[in-house]
């Protein structure tokens, strides 16, 4: 659901704590190492089902996981549940290669060159063996999601593959379209990140035997979640660094992206100003950044879209008080924490 600048909103975390993120991290995904361990080495093992002379593609791929966050939602939303079994296992591989192959043809669309500290697959091997290596992944992900003996899994599975990509072409639509409204923008999230996010939640609830409410509480959060990130990710993309990120800035932009940041700025601007800011991006060159973030920080776009990015997490927070509490419950609230630690050191 978009958020109104009207809404009640939990109170950011202090910018100065006393404890680390990474530590925060550590602590949440602690309990469930040895799971993410195994969904790390399930994904290697995939390889082999891919032809020999393209297996160095799909390697490549599958081993760019980062912090992967949608196992670890798999492994802690069937913690909050009950417990976590091999076909945990089975399903965060399932919605992980998904991730991945959005990612594989994400950075086609993008032209992005870098992503994780490493150059992309595009970058490597160029955008037509990119496409299919993406095509492939999503193929072999139902395949493997056909395996549960339940049709539920692969179902629930191709419904998030198609809102996935729905979604990214509905963005591609709005690309360069400065009338583009807030509900939008929420919804194209929803379908191209969040999605994923409710989708790792609710498979680990209903894995681990959770009842209908308990389910619908965690793919609320999920979708929460997910939109959260995504937001936060927009305003990475400009207010970032490419040491401490990994990957190429500016790429929204290049690609004529309309995120919040850009939002706030065109709700706010003068005529003058609006009009600025579309040249900069129509003809965007990468030394235009300079000036699009002295637009941004003259109209308070980051503070704004920390704001709605913290209303985000207050809805996430609001959806586990659904849940009994467990290790699990924490371990989600946690995580939340942890990303509004993020968006309070954006900028910095």
């Amino acid at each position: 659901m978009p958020v109104t600048g009207k809404s009640t909103v939990a109170a950011p975390p202090p910018a100065s704590v006393p404890e680390d993120s990474r530590e925060i991290w550590k602590r949440i995904v602690g309990p469930v190492q040895p799971f993410l361990d195994a969904v790390s080495r399930r994904l290697e093992e995939q390889v082999a089902a891919f032809d020999p002379e393209i297996s160095a593609y799909a390697r490549y791929a599958l081993s760019n996981q980062g912090k992967q966050l949608r196992p670890a939602l798999v492994a802690l939303a069937a913690n909050a549940a009950g417990r976590t079994t091999d076909d945990h296992v089975t399903v965060a591989v399932v919605i992980e290669m998904v991730h991945l192959a959005t990612l594989v043809h994400d950075d086609v669309m993008d032209s992005a060159e870098m992503r994780r500290r490493r150059p992309t697959l595009a970058a490597n091997w160029g955008n037509e063996i990119s496409v299919l290596v993406g095509d492939c992944l999503f193929a072999h992900s139902l395949k493997l999601a056909a395996s549960f003996p339940t049709p539920v899994i692969c179902r629930a599975v191709a419904s998030a593959t198609n809102t996935v990509c729905s979604g990214e072409i509905l963005q591609t639509h709005r690309r360069l379209n400065f009338e583009v409204s807030r509900a939008e923008y929420f919804k194209v999230l929803g379908m191209k990140t969040a999605e994923l996010f409710a989708l790792s939640c609710e498979l680990g609830a209903l894995l681990a035997g959770a009842g209908a409410a308990e389910r619908a509480a965690l793919r609320d959060y999920g979708m929460a979640l997910g939109t959260a990130y995504q937001i936060y990710d927009d305003c990475v993309d400009v207010f970032g660094s490419e040491a401490s990120v990994g990957k190429s800035l500016g790429t929204d932009l290049a690609s004529g992206k309309i995120t919040l940041p850009i939002l706030v700025v065109l709700e706010r601007a003068s005529a003058d100003e609006k009009a600025r800011l579309r040249e900069l991006v129509q003809a965007w060159r990468p030394h235009h950044l300079e000036k699009v973030l002295a637009l941004l920080q003259q109209h308070d776009a980051l503070k704004e879209s920390r704001r709605v990015i913290f209303q985000y997490l207050a809805t996430a927070d609001q959806a586990l008080a659904v849940l009994p509490p467990s290790e699990g419950r924490a371990a989600l609230a946690t995580l939340g924490e942890f990303l509004g630690r993020q968006t309070i050191a954006l900028g910095g």
